[in-house]
């Protein structure tokens, strides 16, 4: 028996002249695309309302993955980016104040001494 002849958990699949995996499979289709394929086809057979649910939940990934605005990226990017600068600026202005009091400290301690 081939695997297309039968099915495992159900018939669902059986009364498509293709079922879904094969279609997928032979047009070489990525998960997120096959999953759509597979849920749009079998809604009224299986899982009703819920499936044409999972069904936009990966087309909205698919949009997210291949269409996300460029603009948007770059503009988060230098969000980062100036976040980046500004926490690094910090950084090296706390560590100048630090070696200035360490320096007095141990300048005013010498001095004491001497």
């Amino acid at each position: 028996m081939k695997p297309y002849d039968k099915q495992i958990g159900g018939t669902h699949y059986q009364n498509f002249k293709i079922q879904p995996s094969k279609f997928v499979i032979e047009n070489e289709l990525l998960y997120p695309e096959g999953c759509v394929i597979k849920y749009i086809l079998r809604h009224r057979l299986k899982g009703k309302k819920q499936d044409l649910e999972k069904a936009k939940h990966f087309i909205d990934m698919i949009i997210e993955r291949d269409y996300i605005e460029k603009k948007d990226f770059l503009e988060e990017a230098e969000k980062e980016k100036k976040e980046l600068e500004e926490s690094y600026q910090e950084s090296v202005r706390q560590t100048k104040e630090r070696k200035s009091k360490d320096w007095a400290k141990g300048y005013n301690k010498w001095k004491k001494n001497k």
